[in-house]
């Protein structure tokens, strides 16, 4: 049995061309024994008809809010009572701006609201309009008030772009339900915490020294961590990766912040995997007030920034450490000589500067520990952590069986 089986879940579907996933997404949700009731918003009829929901999901299709025979006996807050998760694939970006700012125009939004089961998004959605700035508030309001995102991910879009917007595929979403409910999987009653993202180190109030790590790795590693069963705390720099389903995210910006919230859990955790790019250096003496352009040159005084990776190995019980490291040349030495100098139990070196590495979306890994190592060759950041996470568990497991 599943941990959808027996589940009573609202299917909302929004206006968009990834509705037809959601015709799938109802077969796949009733073969792991979920009950789905299919609530549609007037755009998504223009794309699927209400008719192919009633057939595969063997339930009248809900459409509106103000419907005489449904509102007789208060439909909407019968339906916001019978779910035990609310379920919106694909929701749009107008849908999400609707809900982030507690619009009651249609019957979704409206039962989204009257509804205590939890609320559950996977976004599809053009990748410009995904990035615009408006959007990123509405993601960013709506997961702190608890409600999760799936995806989404990035590849080819129906209006000819490539980008980050596509929806996750109807088996993606099952597993992601699946497997956050199980607590099931390799890392099952273990608790990782990982760090993602580039740290900024302020120059004065308006400036300052970063990288460009998106983030994407290690939120991917997360997501793969959360999925083997594991807690999961996500120490992050900035970046506009969403937070992964079940997962505890922590938002700083400088390495000292980073440093601070990675320290202050290390009594929590099993696992460290830190795939932050951390600032090695930062302004020795941030100034208070913005420099301004008077001078011809600016010298900058720099000094290290606290080493959080080796500061957790170092520990008198380190938990199991996982590193990285972006090199540009000469890979494998550099590697082992970090693994060895900090006495991590694994680190995992990607080439940067060429085709992959940051921002990208693809990337492959070398790993390596003491008496192994293992080639992750170049496919999605979030198959390559799926496969590094494995490797991790393994590793972690015959360490301590030892």
């Amino acid at each position: 049995m599943t941990a959808l089986a027996q589940r009573k879940i609202v299917l909302g579907v929004t206006g968009g061309i990834a509705a037809y996933k959601s015709a799938d997404l109802t077969r796949r949700l009733q073969d792991v024994g979920a009950e789905v009731r299919v609530v549609m918003t007037p755009a998504a009829t223009q794309f699927v008809a209400p008719l192919t929901f009633q057939a595969l999901s063997g339930n009248p299709v809900h459409l509106d809010l103000l419907d005489p025979a449904a509102e007789a006996a208060m439909g909407h807050i019968e339906l916001a009572r019978w779910a035990d998760l609310v379920l919106v694939a694909p929701a749009s970006a107008d849908f999400m701006a609707r809900l982030a700012h507690g619009l009651a125009d249609d019957l979704l939004t409206t039962l989204c609201l009257a509804t205590d089961a939890p609320i559950v998004l996977a976004p599809a959605m053009n990748r410009l309009m995904w990035r615009n700035p408006a959007t990123r508030d509405n993601v960013a309001l709506l997961q702190r008030r608890g409600i999760r995102l799936l995806g989404p991910t990035a590849g080819s879009q129906a209006c000819g772009e490539v980008g980050e917007g596509r929806m996750l595929e109807p088996l993606e979403i099952v597993q992601a339900l699946s497997e956050e409910g199980a607590g099931q999987g390799r890392l099952a009653g273990r608790t990782v915490l990982v760090t993602a993202g580039p740290t900024y180190e302020a120059i004065d109030p308006v400036r300052f020294i970063g990288n460009r790590s998106s983030g994407r790795m290690g939120y991917a590693v997360a997501a793969a961590a959360r999925r083997a069963g594991a807690r999961v705390l996500l120490v992050s720099g900035p970046s506009q990766q969403s937070t992964p389903p079940g997962v505890e995210r922590i938002d700083v910006t400088s390495a000292a912040e980073m440093y601070r919230a990675v320290m202050d859990r290390l009594g929590e955790i099993d696992i460290f995997i830190g795939a932050a790019a951390v600032a090695d250096y930062r302004p020795a003496q941030a100034a208070n007030a913005k420099i301004k352009k008077d001078a011809e040159t600016l010298t900058l005084a720099l000094e290290r920034t606290e080493d959080i990776l080796q500061a957790v190995a170092m520990q008198p019980r380190p938990p199991f450490t996982v590193g990285f490291a972006a090199e540009t040349h000469d890979l494998e030495r550099y590697a082992r000589d970090k693994l060895a100098r900090k006495k991590l139990d694994m680190i995992a070196a990607n080439w940067v500067g060429g085709e992959t590495g940051f921002d990208s979306v693809d990337n492959a890994l070398e790993v390596f520990w003491a008496d192994g190592h293992a080639s992750l060759g170049r496919q999605s950041k979030d198959k390559l952590a799926e496969q590094l996470v494995d490797l991790i568990a393994e590793r972690y497991h015959a360490k301590h069986s030892a």
